[in-house]
């Protein structure tokens, strides 16, 4: 499973949804529902199945699927 297959599937689960109906622009509020509790379980699920530290600057920063997918995308290519 690649790094983008496994974050959707970690937000598919929070957002209690198929990952084949998220779409990059999809807010994780406003269209998934994601609140407080939801959003630090997104995080922690991320920080323990991807290996990797996710600042609170860098989670302010993720709004939409796509700034999830982005975000994980570079860190895994360490960039």
């Amino acid at each position: 499973m690649t790094t983008r297959e496994e974050a959707l599937q970690v937000i598919s689960t929070i957002a209690e949804m198929n990952a084949d109906e998220l779409r990059p622009e999809m807010h994780l509020v406003a269209d998934l529902g994601v609140d407080s509790p939801k959003a630090l379980r997104l995080l922690v699920e991320l920080e323990d199945r991807l290996d990797v530290e996710i600042e609170d600057e860098e989670a302010a920063e993720l709004k939409t699927v796509g700034d999830v997918l982005a975000f994980v995308e570079r860190v895994s290519s360490g960039a």
